[in-house]
């Protein structure tokens, strides 16, 4: 009798990590979202032609045909050569060469590692800020809700690109022009950051007061727990679908800022092109015929900041359970 209920009450052993892998992967290619992403050919596509590109940029170096940081390796001779498809003496240029006889498609390739480091951090900047607002402001409430989103509301008064102008406008004033193209990276993470956490935190401070009341919260008030571990273990799980979403849309809009920054001449220096750097070199020479030099960062920025909306589109539909 012993025995059998021992058997009875005998614990299922502890899955290993590796099985738990393979049961969460097995769960989410049976789920809504994994149908939804197979059944939308563009967004497919989208994240086929986001992938290339993000690998592409990762593995700059290795991928690239020359590169263009590299003085050693330029070519005065080679400034101005058309794309080898359009002038067969193109020596091998596939999408032709700048003013200083960089290979195109290799600056391309280099500027939109940038393009994307300076995105990825500012948007990452972005995100720390307004989802500690968002949830200080949606949990607390009272005057700290209400100072905070009259901050928000005033800087939603400005454009995002006006913000990042004055604040890269202050920095090159305070420092010294010989420690401009140092700090440029840096400073465009900052700018671009700073003004783009209102977003975060409106949409993490109205998620926010909706799960404060839940049970599962008040439970956990009763019980005793700090209220910082409350808003970071047990409410942040259950807001980040829609910061996802806004991450993800947010990550093609600090690509586009920091290409307009660029290509105003107030973001990245000439000696570390960006998308928007390369834009701005190649349209002093559409006039004169050297089409290229501007042509294709242009279509590469277009290209990789429409994948990328796409693909939050998508996203935003498929974490909203009312389209399921």
């Amino acid at each position: 009798m012993t025995k059998a209920v021992s058997d009875d009450l005998e614990i299922e052993p502890r899955l290993t990590p590796a099985r738990r892998l393979v049961d969460g992967l097995r769960r989410f290619f049976d789920g809504d979202i994994w149908h939804s992403f197979k059944s939308s050919r563009i967004t497919v596509v989208a994240t086929v032609i986001t992938l290339v590109i993000f690998l592409a940029a990762l593995f700059a170096p290795l991928v690239s045909p020359s590169n263009p940081y590299d003085l050693a390796t330029l070519n005065l001779l080679d400034a101005f050569t058309a794309p080898v498809w359009v002038d067969d003496t193109g020596a091998g240029f596939l999408l032709g060469t700048d003013d200083q006889g960089r290979d195109m498609l290799s600056a391309i390739i280099f500027g939109t590692r940038v393009s994307l480091l300076v995105g990825f951090a500012s948007i990452f900047f972005a995100m720390v800020i307004g989802i500690s607002l968002g949830l200080l402001s949606g949990y607390v409430g009272g005057l700290t809700d209400a100072v905070i989103m009259r901050i928000a509301d005033i800087q939603l008064s400005f454009p995002a690109i006006l913000i990042a102008l004055l604040i890269d406008g202050v920095v090159r004033g305070v420092l010294p022009s010989d420690r401009h193209n140092d700090v440029a990276v840096w400073v465009l993470i900052f700018a671009i950051g700073i003004s783009n956490w209102v977003q975060f935190a409106r949409t993490v401070r109205g998620s926010c007061m909706v799960e404060r009341n839940k049970e599962y919260v008040q439970a956990a008030r009763v019980i005793g727990i700090h209220p910082i571990v409350i808003m970071l273990r047990h409410v942040l799980p259950n807001v980040m679908g829609p910061v996802l979403v806004i991450a993800t849309i947010g990550l093609a809009v600090a690509v586009l800022t920091e290409a307009t920054l660029s290509f105003l001449g107030v973001g990245m220096p000439p000696t570390r092109p960006s998308l928007g750097t390369l834009v701005n070199t190649g349209q002093n020479f559409l006039a004169s015929g050297e089409w290229w030099i501007a042509v294709f960062p242009g279509l590469a920025l277009a290209t990789l900041v429409l994948a990328v909306n796409l693909l939050g589109d998508w996203l935003r539909d498929a974490l909203n359970p009312k389209l399921r």
